[in-house]
């Protein structure tokens, strides 16, 4: 089995075993434990589940959108056939349309908001958050030049966590903050999450993650090196239960399928030209076996 796979699975068990129960914004109750840690090394392995499949190719072209197009248009992933964010999208008047919980010290729960109003000129888009603020920041830039300048600078740090823009993003991120460094020819990263759907967020974010460090690893001259993920509020929502059950018997029952490979077009040499259209053809996860779907419920 793939270690990824192992880890992923550990974690699961950890929660149903150990989590508590506690209600949360959403109105469906989640079972969490406070924090956990993951640990890759990328020059060793891709991670993508085998346990369940994984649309890759959507986890990839989210991860463009954010860095490479730097956009918060949902329209951008629509167009290529992307809907991760459609239940986040502000319609044509301005509003967000999603129930909304607010949770008191004591779990009491209480409806707060059907809607959310953000303005006519949000408009198809998630607000100020994820693409606008490495935009806003030119962040993504900032982290390039620092990795080919300044190998051994000590703040090389994405924050996604912008005080100015919290308030007018539907969303506040849940992946807020990468760190980058190079050591001996390796670019590496820690990761920081704040609060983490393990059924559905993680696997994407996972796999996101290692492809980007691929990706400016290669235009950088690097090598892929360690990735270091750290959490908070990792959590299973009761809906998902039964899935993640499903999915852990696979992984103590079924055969063992091995990591596949990731490929990067070698021709690319600028973080800006990896292919971004549909067919995302400058990347590909080769040898990709897995044990099919599991759908799990989203909660927004």
């Amino acid at each position: 089995m793939a270690n990824w796979d192992k880890q992923y699975l550990k974690l699961c068990k950890t929660i149903l075993e150990n989590g508590t129960e506690v209600p949360n914004r959403t109105g469906e109750n989640t079972i969490k434990i406070p924090s956990y840690n993951l640990n890759f090394n990328l020059e060793e392995e891709f991670p993508i589940l085998t346990t369940k499949q994984m649309f890759y190719r959507q986890a990839i072209l989210e991860m463009l959108w954010i860095y490479q197009a730097q956009s918060n248009d949902v329209r951008w992933l629509q167009e290529r056939n992307v809907h991760i964010w459609d239940e986040w999208e502000i319609d044509e008047e301005g509003y967000w349309n999603a129930p909304q919980y607010e949770v008191d010290k004591f779990g009491h729960k209480e409806k707060i908001q059907d809607r959310k109003y953000f303005g006519k000129q949000y408009a198809h888009t998630i607000g100020t958050a994820y693409g606008y603020v490495v935009d806003k920041y030119k962040l993504t830039d900032k982290c390039l030049k620092l990795i080919k300048d300044n190998p051994f600078n000590r703040r090389n740090i994405i924050s996604l966590w912008q005080e100015a823009d919290l308030q007018t993003g539907v969303l506040e991120p849940c992946v807020w903050s990468s760190e980058w460094d190079v050591t001996d020819g390796h670019l590496n990263v820690n990761v920081h999450q704040r609060s983490c759907d393990v059924p559905l967020g993680l696997p994407f974010n996972i796999t996101q993650y290692a492809t980007l460090l691929n990706m400016l690893a290669q235009v950088c001259d690097l090598k892929p090196g360690t990735m270091n993920w750290s959490l908070k509020d990792a959590h299973i929502y009761l809906n998902q239960i039964e899935g993640i059950k499903t999915q852990i018997e696979r992984g103590e029952t079924l055969e063992d399928l091995p990591a596949p490979e990731l490929w990067l077009n070698p021709e690319i040499d600028d973080f800006y030209k990896f292919d971004s259209s549909s067919e995302c053809k400058d990347v590909k996860v080769k040898n990709y076996k897995h044990h099919g779907k599991i759908r799990f419920p989203i909660s927004s």
